[in-house]
Formats: structure tokens, sequence, C-alpha cells
């Protein structure tokens, strides 16, 4: 009996102890903000969600089809680490056709288990200790994550809403050291709606060059722009062997749980993401590449079809908001408008949960996307216009009494 109990104990004392077998780096992880704050959804009725980074359209039917025949027709097996080579000319056709950026197909793109997993390669690849990554913020809150996680120092830089939330050359050479390695891009921005221009690209080219850095070009929602076309960065003159551009299908294309994405760069840069990629996850799913081949083949209609609707549907929010009251600059990409709350005396936490809590509606505290953002309110819009028409009705209620006092 009293060894029975020294060994409960001892189970009990291991079970309690495990967090000691932990990497440091894994445990100082912070979970993401915006996951944490909808576990606060989850157990309300009646509310509307602007908040998921997701399409509210389904997959082309043809797309979808195109899957479900490669599954008939028995093509189950792994493919290329790279890719399917027909996707990858396909791609590297689409980005050519689309973004006057070329890339030989055989050993400058490399497919990915979404576009998540080529940023993860490309800043593994690139990352010795101490580097210092530099990321422009607000921004997608995976890229610091990743960056600690690979032995990299995360080096924000804060950009503002007076300049459409753009990268300003001063600002990016402001925070460059000796140890300054990596600038990642991502525009149009997740979370402002921001984009760069081919002049706003030119100044940032020059930095770039001057002090020897690579660049992720994080480019997902290219695609997604509203009154000019979006300018790939790769494509700025002697930027293209300086880039890795990295996109995917899971937004433009409407096909996010597909997680399917891809990479272009320099040789030895694919190479090296390759080599990752084979060693964890081998290669993307072949039923989801045949998916991803038929949407650049056959869907381009519809994808344009959908960003006319998110743009009717970026009007009616964008003018919502300044009807309400609260500032809201006039986003150019992206399905995302970024309000600013500061006029209503609350941080951006308190806001969005007294906004969830009060009035039913579930939207980002802009404080998770890094500087810059705490004031702010990311609201996705990639939704329905009655649910996003009673979303601004009661956020415009919630304002009014938190005016009244």
């Amino acid at each position: 009996m009293v060894n029975e109990g020294l060994h409960a104990a001892q189970e009990t004392a291991r079970r309690d102890s495990m967090k000691d077998y932990l990497s440091p780096l894994a445990k100082g992880l912070k979970p993401s903000g915006i996951r944490r704050f909808f576990d606060l959804v989850s157990s309300r009725k009646d509310v509307i969600t602007l908040g998921v980074g997701e399409p509210d359209f389904v997959t082309p039917w043809h797309v979808r089809e195109a899957a479900v025949y490669s599954l008939e027709s028995g093509k189950t097996q792994y493919t290329s680490n790279a890719g399917m080579p027909e996707l990858r000319e396909a791609i590297g056709q689409y980005l050519s056709d689309s973004f006057d950026v070329a890339y030989e197909p055989s050993n400058e793109i490399l497919v990915t288990v979404g576009g998540s997993e080529a940023i993860d390669l490309a800043l593994r690849a690139l990352i010795s200790p101490g580097d210092e990554i530099l990321v422009p913020e607000p921004c997608y809150i995976s890229y610091s994550p990743i960056t600690s996680l690979t032995g990299g120092v995360p080096v924000g830089i804060e950009t503002f809403a007076k300049d459409q939330f753009k990268l300003k050359a001063e600002s990016l050479q402001a925070v460059i050291t000796p140890r300054s390695k990596v600038l990642i891009l991502c525009y149009p921005s997740n979370p402002t709606g921001g984009i760069m221009t081919y002049e706003d690209w030119l100044p940032i080219a020059k930095v770039v060059e001057d002090n020897d850095l690579i660049v992720i070009s994080d480019e997902i929602y290219a695609e997604l722009t509203y009154g000019s076309k979006h300018v790939s960065f790769a494509s700025m003159p002697g930027m293209k062997d300086r880039t890795i551009l990295v996109s995917g299908f899971s937004k433009a294309f409407a096909m996010t749980g597909w997680r399917m994405g891809y990479a272009c760069g320099h040789p030895d840069l694919i190479s090296t993401m390759l080599k990752i990629h084979q060693y964890t996850v081998m290669c993307a799913p072949i039923m989801a590449q045949y998916a991803a081949l038929e949407a650049l083949t056959n869907g381009l209609q519809e994808k344009d079809r959908m960003v006319e609707s998110y743009n009717q549907r970026r009007r009616l929010v964008v003018k919502g908001f300044r009807d309400i009251g609260l500032e809201c600059h006039e986003p150019q990409g992206a399905f995302y408008a970024f309000p600013s709350v500061a006029s209503t005396g609350l941080k951006s936490e308190e806001f969005a949960e007294r906004l969830l809590a009060e009035a039913g509606v579930a939207a980002v505290p802009g404080d998770v996307f890094g500087r810059g953002g705490e004031g702010h309110l990311r609201c996705s819009y990639a939704t329905s216009v009655s649910q996003l028409t009673e979303a601004l009705d009661r956020i415009g209620r919630f304002v009014d009494t938190l005016r009244k006092g």
C-alpha cells in the first residue's frame, strides 16, 4: 500500500511538472490574441461575427468537383515534394499574367500547405539565432511568434492611419541595425486593408538594397484590391532575387480549408525551403492540388465576382463606421476595415469585449496586431450585407450608449 501510494504521488508530481520538459521558446509563446478573444464567442447566441479572416463564399463547385474527380480516379498518392509540375506551371503563368513577375516552375516555385507554411519555411531557411526580422505593424499575428520560434528577434515598425498604414522608408531605415536580415511585408494588409503602389515601393526597395535585406512578401490578398491593381514587391527593379513571394488560394478563391499555398523565389532560397518541407509535411495533399489547378485554370471569373461583392460591402462598412462617428480610413485591399475607437475613451480590448457582451458583435481588438493597433478594431466585411447592416446598427447603438455614459 505504501509503495502504491508513493507511486501515485510520483505520477501526480510528474503530471504537474510536465512543463519542465517544454522548450523555453515554445513555453514563451503567447496564445493567439484572436483565438483567445473568440473563445468568448462560443458560449454566446445571436452573435454577429466580424472577426474571422475567411471568405463567406463556398469554394466554387467546379473546383470542388476537380478534387472529387481526382479521388474517384484513384489519385491519392504523394506528389513531387515541390508540388505537381502542372500546378507549378499554372502558378508561374498566373503570376506572370497578373503581376508581371516571372518564375521558373522547375526550381523557383514550391507548393506548400497554405501560405502559413510558406512563411514558416522561409523564416526557418533564413534565420540564424539573433537575426532581426523587421515587421511593419499592425500586421498578421503569426509573423513575430514564428520568428521567435526560429531564434530570430522580431522588430516592429509602426505604421499610421494618417499614411493609410503604408510602410515609409524613413520608418524602415530607423529600425535597421547590423543584425537586421529580413523584412516581412504584407500588402494588401491584414488587418488594415492598406496597400502599396509602385511609387510607394520605390523608396522601400532602395532601403532594402542599401542594407542588403531579404524580403518575405506575403501577397495572399493580392487579388483583393479596389481601384488600383496590386503591385508585387518582387516585380520592382532588382528585387526579384531578394524576395520570397508568398501567396495562396485561401482568400481570393474561397479555399481556406484546402490549405493550399506557394512560395516563389531564387533557386537557392527555394531549394533550402524545399528540404525543410520534405522533412516536415512531404507534400501538399494531391486532391487539394488538383482543386487549386482548376481554380487557376477556370476560376478567375468567380474570383472577380467575389471581389466585386467585397467592394460593395467595403463601401457599406466604411460609410457605416463614419456615420456612427468612428474614424475609419478607406481600405484599398483585403476584406477588413480598421476603424478607430479612440474617441470612445476605451482601449481596444475593453471596447471589443464590451461590444460582444452588450451588443452581440464580435470583432478583433487592434492591439493584438502589434504597434499602432491599439485604439482600433479589425472588422471583416467578408459576410453578408444583411449581417453587416445589423452589425453596424448594433455598433451604433453601443457607441451612443458609451457617449451618453
